[in-house]
């Protein structure tokens, strides 16, 4: 398995630190808002990572985070009146709805930043102690950027030329930095703010520092993989470089993987030139399965650009999928010969070919838009062969091929039996009493369930409510 490094911008062959074992962090969304479709493209690319290293046979330690405290979440809890912890629940639940729409798995673990505070103080204080960081005379803690000599290895920019970054946090006394260039590890509070105490400070935390806590915490000081938009690699990947090696004296991580960015109509997605569209927005007008497809039809460090004609060309090649397995589906209906002819067991021969070249394509930096050519492939190939003659063998065969292959990529192409009202209602009842249970486990397993068979949930403060995809 060939993996893109940005690091060493070249491919490499995937090692991981512990044989069978894959430990990756990927950075999440900040639960300000419903999550918008560009947020959706490395949330359903690293999940196929993950299912197709779960293929491959590797135990994946998948830790992606939501960022709980932030400015945009302060001022959206200031602007309605609520505390910034109701604010991220509230997007937290909306964000797990999208992502169950995509069919998107729960990661190994979702931290969340305001329930690791203690990790970042102990982090800035061993920072201090090794004199990688320092306290200002307001409290605000800086790391010392031009100390860690591998600075800028990743972004591959040169340290004199950089500047403090987009996301530099814009507090008072900046000129209280030994040097521009340095960045905030902590910082004191505001007026109506969130704040936890330290020896510093009443503040709340840098962003940089909480990916680095968090990842170190459920991975360890070394992990395999990290990932996120290749808008991250400058300045949060660099600066989480730097603060976890300072901190360990290790490697951070060996392979960085970063998605590029989604377009609209071949510009870029904002609110103010009104192409900014929410998962939301597009679910409501297509399944969640046609996004998932559309995202995966080109190659993840492709930029990709989003129309209604790609969203409907994605829908009918998602669809050529779909009903290919329901034909097959129809036909295994039917009374039909058991056992497989020595032709069908030759041309099952020939279809394993297609199984080959979507290993070929996902092993070669998870080319998804030539693992997906090779189902259609499969798809074109079995219907060439089957027919009202073919055997119950042969026909669950070619099905159980592209049904398998499909759920790689987490497409889901079989629809299931349609439940009844009663024994929706019934499945929900369980969930809830899972979750009361917090056997969190449980209820997202009850929620996919569902999703498989073309069902969504939605929790509001009304209850649990679901509508057919």
């Amino acid at each position: 398995m060939q993996i893109y490094n940005t690091m060493s911008k070249k491919k490499e062959e995937f090692v991981p630190i512990e044989p069978g074992k894959v430990r990756m962090y990927v950075c999440g969304p900040t639960v300000y808002n419903l999550i918008h479709i560009g947020n959706a493209r490395p949330m359903i690319f690293f999940d196929t990572v993950r299912r197709y290293m779960t293929y491959k046979g590797l135990e994946v330690n998948y830790v992606s985070n939501f960022t709980d405290v932030d400015d945009k979440i302060i001022k959206k809890a200031n602007e309605e009146g609520v505390s910034s912890e109701e604010i991220s629940k509230r997007y937290i639940e909306e964000c797990k709805k999208d992502m169950a729409s995509m069919n998107i798995l729960p990661a190994t673990t979702h931290p969340l930043a305001t329930q690791e505070i203690d990790g970042m103080l102990d982090m800035i204080d061993t920072l201090i102690k090794k004199d990688y960081a320092y306290p200002a005379v307001d409290g605000t803690v800086y790391y010392r950027t031009r100390k860690f000599m591998d600075y800028g290895k990743l972004s591959h920019k040169n340290l004199d030329d950089l500047r403090s970054g987009e996301r530099q946090l814009k507090v008072s006394g900046q000129d209280q930095k030994d040097d521009p260039l340095d960045f905030v590890l902590w910082k004191p509070k505001k007026e109506g703010e969130p704040f936890w105490k330290s020896p510093w400070c009443d503040g709340r935390p840098g962003w940089h520092i909480e990916c680095s806590v968090m990842s170190k915490k459920y991975l360890g000081e070394q992990i395999d993989i990290h990932g996120g938009g290749e808008d991250l690699v400058f300045p949060h990947h660099e600066n989480e470089i730097a603060q976890s090696e300072a901190c360990s004296g290790k490697a951070f991580a060996n392979y960085w993987m970063h998605n590029a960015f989604l377009n609209i109509n071949n510009h870029k997605m904002s609110k103010s030139a009104g192409n900014f569209f929410t998962v939301r927005d597009i679910t409501e007008k297509y399944d969640g399965q046609v996004l998932r497809f559309f995202m995966l039809t080109a190659h993840y460090r492709t930029p990709l650009n989003f129309s209604d004609e790609l969203m409907e060309s994605s829908k009918t090649g998602y669809e050529r999928i779909v009903t290919c397995v329901s034909n097959l589906t129809y036909l295994l209906e039917g009374d039909r010969a058991a056992q497989i002819t020595d032709e069908e067991k030759e041309q099952i021969k020939e279809a394993l070919v297609y199984r080959r070249n979507f290993e070929n394509a996902m092993d070669d930096d998870f080319n998804t838009a030539d693992a997906i050519s090779a189902i259609f492939d499969l798809v074109r190939y079995t219907n060439s062969k089957v027919s009202e003659d073919s055997s119950r063998e042969f026909l669950e065969t070619l099905k159980n091929e592209i049904v398998s292959l499909a759920d790689i990529l987490g497409l889901i192409v079989e629809r299931k039996e349609e439940l009844g009202d009663e024994e929706i209602e019934k499945l929900i009842e369980e969930r809830q009493a899972a979750r009361k249970n917090k056997d969190f486990a449980r209820a997202d397993e009850i929620r996919n369930q569902l999703l498989d068979m073309g069902i969504i949930l939605e929790d509001t403060r009304e209850g649990v409510k679901w509508k057919k995809a």
